[in-house]
């Protein structure tokens, strides 16, 4: 497997459990940390007339996108040999990310002309969260490959 797919695949993987893990957080805080819905509204508010399939099908693309260029380093990393791909420092790459995710996140509403109305430190504070269990998913399927491909 080369290392575009490694990365779609990491990016994937990690995106889909992390999404999983927004909308648990979202139930049990009763708040709306769904990155996907975010995006769409911002989308949406920049081009009111985009459908509300396609703010929403654009919303999940924004997001998917993302978690590829996150997993592009991530993969770029393990693949050189700059860092181990072990789960402490999936865990440790996914607090760098948070940060990181955080910072976009506030630069984005910041710069939005129409942000939406939320609980903004909340939603900030979940993003650490988030993407660490996004970047130990990754992890483990960057190791799941690495292991099938040691085993062929």
């Amino acid at each position: 497997m080369n290392q575009t797919e490694k990365t779609l695949l990491c990016g994937f993987m990690g995106t889909n459990i992390m999404t999983l893990s927004s909308a648990m957080m979202s139930l049990i805080f009763n708040e709306n940390f769904k990155e996907p819905g975010h995006l769409a509204t911002l989308i949406g508010r920049l081009a009111p007339a985009l459908s509300k399939k396609a703010r929403q099908l654009a919303g999940w693309g924004a997001h998917y996108a993302m978690g590829v260029v996150f997993a592009a380093v991530y993969v770029e990393l393990w693949e050189t040999g700059k860092i181990r791909h072990t789960i402490r420092n999936g865990i440790i790459l996914g607090a760098v990310s948070g940060i990181a995710g955080l910072l976009i996140w506030k630069g984005t509403f910041k710069a939005h002309p129409f942000p939406p109305r939320m609980k903004y430190d909340h939603y900030y504070l979940q993003r650490i969260p988030a993407h660490i269990v996004f970047a130990v998913f990754a992890t483990i399927t960057y190791r799941l490959i690495q292991k099938k491909e040691s085993s062929n």
